[in-house]
């Protein structure tokens, strides 16, 4: 892919714009980290968890009291965890700066993640980087999630974008090879095309500097 063919910038957020501290989190509410460790990897391991990235403001009650029936003695820790989620992300300001350096010369940015709506407003809602996005695609919104084609389909249509002229980072490697990269389709053959560069994996702040390094 020649990277002057780029058009528009395309963002997951937690593991790009944002880290997380679940562990630190759960150890500060008094787990130790070794029980911290095993109810997070319980958490987010469980098909429940994917429920939770479909879920509207007040959706998630219903999958912590699915997560209290599973879980009996993990219950109260996770219910707590997830009515707490504002506790649990960290600001990438260096990653922020170097997103908008795109923005200046008039790049369109866009987001597409996974996310509950409770959530995703508690993370994003003062982040500088939301002023900088033309738009974006959030799974409980449509509740479609990645991998699947589908969300990187309705963020093409809804923006009209072509998937040549697009470059995504993502810090899983799932939502950037399979169907994940299925995401365009040529009409007149019903080929499907892949999004052009398929998609840096962005799990560490040189990776992303690598791409868009900080102007002198």
């Amino acid at each position: 892919m020649e990277m002057t063919n780029i058009k528009n910038y395309i963002f997951d957020i937690g593991g790009v714009l944002l880290e997380y501290r679940w562990a630190d989190m759960l150890m500060d509410h008094g787990l130790s980290r070794e029980n911290a460790i095993a109810i997070g990897n319980t958490m987010f391991n469980d098909p429940l968890w994917s429920g939770m990235d479909l879920a509207a403001a007040g959706e998630e009650q219903s999958i912590i009291k699915a997560y209290r029936e599973k879980y009996p003695a993990y219950g109260d820790t996770i219910a707590w965890f997830i009515n707490h989620c504002e506790y649990m992300h960290v600001p990438r300001k260096d990653v922020w700066e170097r997103v908008h350096t795109l923005k200046e010369p008039g790049y369109p940015l866009y987001l597409l993640s996974n996310y509950p709506e409770t959530m995703f407003h508690k993370h994003t809602d003062d982040a500088p980087f939301r002023q900088d996005m033309s738009g974006g695609v959030i799974s409980y919104e449509i509740k479609k999630l990645k991998p699947y084609p589908e969300i990187y389909q309705h963020l093409l249509q809804k923006y009209n974008l072509i998937p040549e002229e697009c470059l995504f980072f993502d810090d899983r490697a799932e939502n950037t090879e399979g169907s994940g990269r299925r995401i365009g389709q040529n009409n007149s053959s019903n080929e499907i095309i892949l999004i052009a560069a398929i998609i840096l994996i962005c799990r560490s702040h040189q990776k992303c500097s690598d791409i868009f390094p900080l102007r002198s």
